[in-house]
C-alpha cells in the first residue's frame, strides 16, 4: 500500500549504467533526483555483462599464454587452471567497482533510492517501495535481459544464460553455446582457452553484424585455437542426457556436451512497468523513442536497452548526457545519434567497428565509395609481437570517413581516433597528417589514412612535376 507521496524533478527507472550516469549528472546539476532499482545495482554491465566477461576473458588470456611461448623461445606448457579460483577473480573484479554503483554513493550524492519494483500509475506518476513519486520528467533505463528462445525441449534441460554463467565454479568438459554474436563468441573463446572443449551453434552467420572480411580473420584464428564454430546450425530440440546435454539441429545432426549457453539475443525489460498507464509505445525490440529519446509521452524518456537500438554500455551513458541535456535545461534540445558509435568484440582477435561497413556504404552510395586498408602484417610492433593477424579497413566518400573496421589486437583502442574524426566531421586528410611515435600499434591507423593519398602522390603527373622542378636546381 501507497503510504508516502514524493515530487521530484527526475524520476529514473533502473540503476544500470544509463540509469546511474543520468542520476549522478542530473543530482549535481541541483534537480532532486528518485532513482529505482528492483535488483542489482549497476545493472547487466556490472553484474553479468562487460564487467564479469571482460574479467573471465582476462583470465582466459593468461591461460593461453602459457600455451603460446614457444615462438617466443618461451617453453609452451599446458596451464593447471583452478576453475572455481577464476570465479573468484571474476567476483573480487565486480566487488572492486561496485562501491561506484552502490546505493551508499548515491544517496551520499543526494539522490533517493528506492530497492523495489516501478510501475506507472499514470502519465508522470510512478509507485515503488510503498512510494507514489510524482516526477516533472521521467526516465526508463531498464535495460534488456537475454532472450530465450522457445526451443522444445529447453525448460525441461539446465542451461546457462549471461546472468548465471559468471556463478559456475566447475570448468564445463565440453560447452555448447547456441548462438554466434559477440556474448556467444566471447564466452566460447574463454571457455577454449580455460580448457573446455567448446562447440558453436549459430544459425546464420557467426557475427553477422560485423563485416566479413574483418570477421573472418577473427574466425580463423578462433577456429585455429580448437573452437567448432558451426554456422548455419539451426537449433530445434533439445534435451538433458545422462551425461549432460543434447542438440538437436535442423537437417537431423546433434551435438552433445556436457553444459548449455543460451546466447541468442536479448530482449527489453518492460514487462511489469504498465506501460500503457502512462501512454507509452512499446513493442518486441523495445520503448518507441524519437531522436531526442523522448518517448510517446513528452515527459518520459527513455534511454538504452531498453529503446531497442545499439545495445552497448557506453551507448546508455551517451543516451544519458542527452536526456540530461533535454529534461533539465529543455530549451536546448539534443539528438542522438548513431553514426559516431563505435563497438568492440572482445575476442582474440578483437574486432572493432565505427560508422557504416563496406557492405552499408555500399548500400547507400554504391560507386562513390573508396576503400583503404593496411595489413598488421606491415606494422613492426605487430611484427615484434608476433600478432600479424589482421587489418585496419577505412571506407571513404571522396575524403569523408563513413566508417572504420578493425580487426587485430587491441582493436578496441585503435578503433577510437576514427571514432573521435567520425563525431568530429574530419576528414581523412586530418588522420593522414598526425604523427604517430614508432614502434606502435596504432602507427596502422596513419599508415591506411596515407593509401588515401598514394594514387595521387606517387602518379605520372607527380614525377613530371618532380622532373621539371629539377631542372631549376
Amino acid at each position: 500500500m501507497t503510504t508516502e507521496t514524493m515530487t521530484v524533478d527526475l524520476c529514473i527507472i533502473g540503476a544500470g549504467s544509463g540509469g546511474l550516469s543520468t542520476a549522478a549528472g542530473a543530482v549535481q546539476m541541483g534537480a532532486s533526483v528518485v532513482l529505482i532499482e528492483k535488483h542489482k545495482m549497476g545493472g547487466d554491465c556490472l553484474n553479468y555483462g562487460c564487467v564479469p566477461s571482460k574479467a573471465l576473458l582476462a583470465a582466459a588470456k593468461y591461460a593461453h599464454a602459457q600455451r603460446s611461448g614457444g615462438k617466443f623461445g618461451i617453453e609452451a606448457h599446458e596451464p593447471e587452471v583452478d576453475f572455481a579460483a577464476v570465479n573468484a577473480h571474476v567476483k573480487d573484479v565486480i566487488a572492486s567497482i561496485a562501491p561506484h554503483d552502490s546505493v551508499e554513493r548515491f544517496e551520499g550524492l543526494g539522490c533517493t533510492v528506492i530497492q523495489d519494483a516501478a510501475r506507472f500509475t499514470g502519465p508522470q506518476t510512478v509507485v515503488a517501495g510503498g512510494r507514489e513519486i510524482k516526477a516533472r520528467r521521467i526516465v526508463i533505463a531498464t535495460g534488456s535481459s537475454p532472450f530465450v528462445p522457445p526451443i522444445p525441449g529447453l525448460e525441461d534441460t539446465p542451461y546457462f544464460t549471461n546472468e548465471t554463467i559468471f556463478d559456475n565454479t566447475e570448468k564445463p568438459g565440453h560447452l555448447v553455446v547456441v548462438g554466434g554474436g559477440p556474448i556467444g563468441m566471447e564466452m566460447a573463446q574463454a571457455h577454449r582457452r580455460l580448457g573446455s572443449e567448446v562447440t558453436v551453434l549459430e544459425g546464420g552467420k557467426a557475427l553477422g553484424k560485423d563485416d566479413p572480411e574483418i570477421t573472418g580473420i577473427a574466425l580463423e584464428r578462433l577456429r585455429g585455437e580448437g573452437l567448432d564454430i558451426r554456422e548455419n546450425a539451426l537449433a530445434e530440440r533439445v534435451e538433458k542426457t545422462a551425461d549432460g546435454i543434447r542438440v538437436h539441429l535442423k537437417g537431423g545432426e546433434a551435438v552433445e556436451g556436457t553444459h548449455l549457453l543460451m546466447a541468442v539475443g536479448r530482449k527489453p525489460n518492460v514487462d511489469g512497468l504498465d506501460l500503457e498507464k502512462a501512454g507509452i509505445e512499446y513493442d518486441r525490440r523495445g520503448i518507441t523513442v524519437g531522436e531526442n529519446l523522448v518517448t510517446t509521452n513528452k515527459k518520459v524518456f527513455a534511454i538504452g536497452d531498453v529503446t531497442g537500438g545499439l545495445q552497448f554500455t557506453h551507448v546508455a551513458g551517451y543516451h544519458s548526457g542527452v536526456v540530461i541535456r533535454n529534461a533539465l535545461f529543455q530549451m536546448f534540445w539534443a539528438k542522438a545519434s548513431t553514426k559516431h558509435i563505435p563497438w568492440v568484440t572482445y575476442v582474440d582477435p578483437e574486432i572493432a567497428q565505427v560508422g557504416m561497413t563496406e557492405a552499408q556504404a555500399r548500400e547507400r552510395y554504391r560507386d562513390q565509395v573508396e576503400v583503404i586498408k593496411w595489413t598488421m602484417d606491415e606494422n613492426d610492433r605487430a611484427q615484434a609481437e608476433r600478432v600479424t593477424y589482421g587489418m585496419v579497413k577505412v571506407i571513404l566518400n571522396g575524403a569523408e570517413i563513413l566508417g572504420a573496421s578493425i580487426v587485430g589486437q587491441n582493436a578496441g583502442e585503435m578503433i577510437q581516433p576514427w571514432a573521435y574524426a567520425i563525431a568530429n566531421g574530419q576528414k581523412i586528410g586530418r588522420m593522414a597528417a598526425y604523427v604517430a611515435p614508432y614502434p606502435t600499434l596504432g602507427e596502422a591507423n596513419k599508415r591506411a589514412a596515407g593509401q588515401y593519398f598514394v594514387p595521387k602522390l606517387f602518379s605520372d603527373q607527380t614525377k613530371k612535376i618532380v622532373r621539371f622542378l629539377a631542372r631549376f636546381g
